[in-house]
């Protein structure tokens, strides 16, 4: 064994003393697996930054809660067989919140109604348009994960009430008050006036999910009052059990098919949706940056490897007279493999080590030019780059390295 490791040793002596002295030669010849790390890095880097900027825009919304609405979050290409269901009506969540209260055992926790359209709000001279607005109960507030930077939610004697107050997203905030804060100063939401009573903090938004940033939330007798013509809109979103969601979906349908009235052998008319369908709809996104990124590490790789096999070649026949006498004074065929294949793979860690310091750089550049992209350059993603440029040493070197050991000492010993 002490052997062994004093064979593998010399072997990265003698590999690093050639990568010196051929400097260039190294260089050029790890250029393949630089790209090939760089493109795999990069590719980690960009999934799974896509799945913290999902997580962080959805977190705000609570991720324990469902979504009973008319239409489905996906499969809307089939849009025909779904427009002639009836609409969701806001009744609905009084009479699940009392099923809720019957069964305190129910992996269901409480079920807020909701209403939402999209409005112009304006102060003074200053006007946002296409807003999310969003008219909901006070329970909203104990659903959703989010701060408020200025004020309150608005409470249950105002949310029972109808009063126009509302809640506004970080950016709403900054575009109508800048410099000044917004509580206790009026806005006009579709020409009515309403009081702000809080602002939410800044969450941040991506690839276009809605975030708090950009809603309004009112109090839903008043949103119904001003904006809302019967049930069109309406919507249900029930808080759950996270650990308990296939149950929790279970009953909240049989709840829902109950209160609809819907017989054994109809068919469900409405949707009950989760935040994992707009996960899935990222998922092309995330399969072509996948599918692009191995397209390019395979490619550069096996060129690079390519490239690292034939200087290994060459190395061997450079050094033929030195493999003869180094076998006449008696190296082993194992020490003689070990010391070309070590240096192949020595070649490619430092392309490895290369590459992930370029991605690294590329990774911080582009987070600080697109701060809204976050880039995630995880140590799992280091160890993943040093086992694939060792990987392309061993299938590299082996073939040259195989073929050096093999080498007759008193041929090599005459090799000109």
């Amino acid at each position: 064994m002490s052997r062994l490791l004093l064979e593998i040793s010399e072997s990265f002596r003698i590999a690093s003393a050639q990568i010196r002295a051929n400097k260039l030669r190294s260089a050029l010849t790890a250029l393949g697996v630089i790209i090939g790390i760089v493109a795999v890095s990069l590719m980690g880097t960009a999934i799974k930054g896509i799945d913290a900027g999902v997580d962080r825009s959805l977190s705000g919304f609570g991720d324990d809660l469902l979504y009973v609405t008319k239409w489905p979050w996906s499969d809307e290409r089939e849009w025909w067989r779904y427009r002639n269901r009836k609409p969701i009506k806001i009744e609905y969540g009084q009479k699940i919140n009392e099923w809720i209260a019957e069964h305190p055992g129910s992996a269901l926790k409480r079920a807020i109604p909701a209403a939402e359209r999209f409005s112009s709000v304006i102060r003074g001279e200053y006007r946002v348009n296409m807003i999310y607005t969003l008219g909901t109960t006070e329970d909203y507030a104990r659903a959703i994960r989010s701060e408020m930077t200025q004020g309150r939610f608005f409470s249950d004697l105002e949310a029972e009430a109808g009063r126009n107050v509302c809640v506004i997203g970080y950016d709403i905030a900054d575009a109508l008050f800048p410099n000044e804060p917004a509580v206790g100063r009026t806005v006009r939401i579709g020409g009515q006036a309403f009081e702000v009573v809080g602002v939410a903090s800044r969450q941040g938004s991506f690839l276009g999910i809605w975030s708090w940033d950009s809603m309004v939330v009112l109090p839903l007798n008043a949103f119904r009052r001003y904006f809302s013509s019967g049930d069109d809109g309406s919507q249900l979103r029930v808080q759950v059990d996270p650990l308990r969601m296939d149950e929790a979906k279970d009953e909240l349908r049989g709840l829902m098919r109950r209160v609809r009235q819907l017989g054994p052998e109809a068919n469900d008319d409405f949707e009950i949706n989760e935040q994992g369908a707009i996960r899935e709809q990222l998922d092309p996104i995330k399969n072509g940056i996948a599918l692009a990124g191995f397209f390019i590490t395979g490619l550069a790789l096996f060129v690079g490897a390519i490239g690292i096999m034939n200087i290994t070649y060459v190395s061997v026949k450079e050094r033929t007279r030195e493999i003869g006498t180094r076998k006449a004074l008696g190296a082993r065929r194992r020490t003689i493999l070990l010391q070309f294949l070590i240096e192949a793979v020595s070649i490619c860690l430092v392309g490895g080590i290369a590459g992930l310091a370029l991605a690294g750089g590329l990774a911080a550049l582009i987070a600080t030019v697109a701060p809204a992209f976050p880039l995630i350059f995880s140590t799992g993603l280091v160890v993943v780059g040093l086992i694939i440029s060792v990987l392309t040493g061993v299938f590299s070197g082996f073939a040259p390295a195989w073929q050096a050991s093999k080498l007759d000492p008193v041929v090599a010993l005459r090799y000109e």
